[in-house]
């Protein structure tokens, strides 16, 4: 059967940082190794959106000729895919992160978010969003969610977040580790979160309520910017931690890269914020697939991510000592915790690598088309 020819639109992608900016990334990238893709992106910021959906429904246009099938990045772009579906019967797929569906909150002035609320809720939820023929959920909280707010089920497909398992794993010491620092890690142990510092991430909360019951000896790293970076700062400063919780700010992808293959254990302590949710958590498979064990919340999209036992560990959210208790067991046994994390990765190998989850989007898209 020939193979669908694909015009990928994307709210947001690189070099904007992110994780929907790195899933659209690499979708695009691993299904352009199996079938033409013609990509149409926002690569100025998420400020730029509402020139840049006016600009992607017009082009979409003028390419829908020469392709089978559209593809959106996000649920945010939806009303691009609605207006393609008034002048086109060729099916328009979205994959949702989760957010996409349940935004009920506006980093903008107060005076009206509840106007962008209602909007965004009554248009996209409502209208733009279900028109679309299937929506790809990066996890089953999002489906559920989606369905709360009244699309059907059948709407939705789950395919996970996927990693490319080499691009991550990289040769490094703990001595570049010291440089990374600043300090020395001598008879230190290092546990890591990084990505983009959301309150729902649950770092201040692990900062206040868990690091204050570990060894002295156990440094936690946290790598990355966001909104949430005062409210962690409190939490330091309060709790009198400021040689042992090191805040570096934004780093690169090779200094991400060399702190997961250098580090002792990856903990995602997210915690329920009402309005905000983790659709998937690609970070916590990307260090997976670094062989670091990774400690995560049993809570939303990470319980797709993560598989007890098999390439990490779930706790109860807002568990301290549940949390205290598997950090202390890794870190008490250096072979067991190594011989886990090689584990870890095979386990990313066999079920998230971009390989097997490109396939999987294309039997999707193939299925839509037949249908329609």
């Amino acid at each position: 059967m020939e193979k669908p020819r694909i015009l990928f639109i994307s709210h947001t992608f690189p070099p904007t940082v992110g994780g929907v900016e790195t899933q659209n990334f690499e979708v695009s990238f691993w299904l352009s190794k199996i079938t033409p893709v013609k990509i149409i992106a926002n690569k100025q910021g998420r400020a730029f959106l509402p020139f840049f959906a006016i600009y992607a429904t017009i082009k979409a246009l003028v390419l829908l000729p020469q392709y089978d099938t559209v593809l959106l990045g996000s649920g945010v772009i939806s009303a691009v895919g609605w207006t393609i579906k008034l002048f086109s019967k060729k099916p328009v797929l979205c994959i949702v992160h989760g957010l996409d569906i349940n935004y009920n909150s506006a980093s903008l002035n107060v005076w009206y978010e509840k106007f962008l609320i209602s909007i965004y809720q009554n248009l996209w939820t409502k209208v733009f969003i279900p028109k679309l023929d299937k929506l790809i959920a990066v996890g089953n909280e999002t489906i559920r969610i989606g369905v709360e707010h009244g699309i059907a089920r059948e709407k939705f497909i789950f395919i996970p977040n996927g990693v490319d398992t080499d691009k991550n794993l990289v040769e490094s010491s703990r001595g570049e580790l010291e440089k990374i620092l600043g300090q020395s890690v001598e008879n230190k142990k290092i546990i890591i979160t990084s990505g983009r510092l959301a309150k729902r991430k649950g770092v201040a909360w692990f900062v206040r309520n868990v690091m204050p019951r570990l060894s002295e000896n156990i440094i936690y790293v946290v790598a990355g910017d966001g909104k949430d970076k005062q409210n962690i700062q409190d939490a330091i400063k309060e709790n009198n931690l400021s040689e042992r919780v090191i805040m570096l700010g934004y780093v690169t992808d090779e200094v991400r890269n060399a702190l997961w293959n250098t580090c002792d254990v990856f903990v995602q302590p997210n915690i329920k914020v009402p309005g905000d949710m983790e659709g998937f958590g690609i970070s916590v498979i990307e260090a997976a697939s670094c062989k670091l064990p990774v400690i995560a919340a049993r809570l939303e999209g990470l319980q797709d991510a993560i598989k007890d036992g098999q390439n990490g560990f779930l706790v109860e959210s807002e568990n301290a000592d549940a949390y205290v208790a598997k950090i202390n067991e890794l870190l008490a046994d250096d072979a067991m915790r190594k011989a886990f994390g090689e584990k870890a990765r095979q386990f990313v190998i066999e079920n998230y690598q971009w390989k097997k989850i490109s396939q999987d989007y294309i039997q999707v898209i193939q299925n839509t088309l037949n249908k329609n």
